[in-house]
């Protein structure tokens, strides 16, 4: 699904109508196709499926690697910086920083590649709770894994900046899968690598 531009143009053309605002003033003039052109951008994400996301950064290492399934040895990137639009208020989700977990089997993933999975799943009109399930299952599908954690932590503006207004504010979000759901050591073995 290709974003519209030109109906994003006309739609935020007649948003500043209904805010009382004049579209043709000059600081107004241009605003709908700058604002077409940063959705394009900003919602990127919403051009793909999950499965089309993790053939896009399917980038793996077949290796010998000592990781098997009985064990509790994890690859883990911390603070991946990323930010995204709440679905219910199109409100921007800030200062969101995702940590993702998984325990290889037989291959790795391209350390980049998990950024720019959650960087990709992020340009959707989301829920964080949804973007921790969405890189999951990506990763998943990458990495031919079942065990797989996600954890964000992240600010919503949507309860920061207007309605309750609370401005420190953070929610934290876990997507567990496979062994990080159910194995005890895994868990306190990630609980240690988050501080």
């Amino acid at each position: 699904m290709a974003i519209d531009r030109e109906a994003v143009k006309m739609h935020i053309r007649g948003l500043l109508e209904a805010l009382g605002d004049d579209p043709d003033r000059e600081g107004l003039r241009e605003t709908p196709d700058r604002v077409a052109r940063m959705y394009e951008e900003v919602f990127e994400g919403m051009n793909y499926s999950n499965h089309e996301i993790a053939q896009m950064f399917d980038k793996t290492f077949e290796e010998d690697l000592t990781f098997s399934r009985t064990n509790s040895d994890f690859v883990i990137v911390k603070n991946i910086n990323i930010f995204s639009y709440c679905e219910h208020h199109m409100a921007l989700m800030y200062d969101m920083k995702v940590t993702v977990a998984y325990v290889p089997h037989g291959k790795v993933i391209g350390l980049s590649k998990i950024a720019r999975i959650a960087d990709m799943v992020s340009k959707r009109l989301q829920l964080q709770e949804r973007i921790g399930t969405d890189i999951a299952e990506i990763i998943q599908d990458v990495a031919g894994t079942e065990d797989v954690a996600v954890l964000i932590e992240g600010c919503h503006s949507c309860m920061t900046a207007r309605g309750i207004k609370k401005t420190d504010a953070r929610t934290y979000t876990s997507t567990l899968r496979g062994r990080f759901q159910t194995d005890m050591m895994l868990q306190a073995r990630l609980n240690l690598a988050l501080h």
